[in-house]
């Protein structure tokens, strides 16, 4: 598929990206609680800035997660609408393979480790490794306290990137090897979402957008009134 729009808005950031052939147009900013506001706008413009327009494309790439639960929701059902709407296959991926596939594009790391702040005291994580032009996932995806993260094999062959590292005071980053490479500024973007649906595309893995799912990892929310008594930080 030559012309894809990727849409990632399960973090703080607002990042799209179109492709036509070999070039790519992105927009990748925090979008400060702006993501609603500005995703259809940012994306038309996009499409603009490439001399296309929304009929012209021929599927459409989302990050379904996990992430902030709003974002992840908006950037999901924008997506299943166009998708729904243009007649064009819908392929989503995670967010933390975006995340790793960005530490592969950025510094050519080969064993990631990626975690997203997910607030109430926990973090999204998991490992990938990148062999023979593949990322390829070590272990699943998880919700888990940084205290509790098993980071066993972590050296300073690892790459860690995310707002997870310093997260709940920096637990994380306390536990990690004191020559790690770490990226706690590091979010998903839209081009490397747009790199994992490639692989999809090229594998004749395409999906209905209805089928299309969001990535939670869990069910709670927000912590309770009770919870906060006792301390817990969102």
């Amino acid at each position: 598929m030559n012309r894809i729009l990727a849409i990632e808005t399960a973090t703080e950031a607002l990042s799209l990206a179109v492709r036509d052939g070999d070039r790519i147009w992105e927009r990748h900013e925090i979008a400060a609680r702006k993501q609603a506001e500005w995703i259809l706008p940012w994306t038309d413009t996009l499409l603009l800035d490439a001399g296309l327009n929304r009929r012209d494309l021929q599927g459409i790439a989302v990050s379904v997660g996990p992430g902030a639960f709003t974002g992840v929701r908006l950037g999901l059902s924008v997506a299943q609408g166009m998708a729904l709407a243009l007649e064009v296959p819908l392929i989503g991926v995670s967010t933390l393979a975006a995340l790793a596939m960005g530490a592969v594009r950025t510094s050519g790391a080969q064993n990631i480790l990626a975690v997203i702040d997910a607030r109430m005291g926990e973090v999204y994580a998991a490992r990938f490794a990148w062999r023979d032009g593949v990322l390829a996932p070590v272990d699943a995806a998880q919700v888990v306290a940084p205290s509790n993260l098993d980071i066993s094999g972590i050296d300073a062959s690892w790459h860690v990137v995310g707002t997870g590292i310093d997260a709940v005071e920096g637990t994380l980053r306390q536990r990690l090897p004191s020559d790690c490479s770490c990226d706690a500024a590091a979010l998903p973007h839209a081009i490397d979402v747009m790199t994992l649906a490639d692989v999809e595309i090229a594998a004749g893995r395409l999906t209905l957008p209805e089928q299309v799912e969001p990535a939670y990892l869990r069910d709670r929310v927000a912590l309770t009134i009770a919870q906060r008594e006792q301390g817990e930080k969102l």
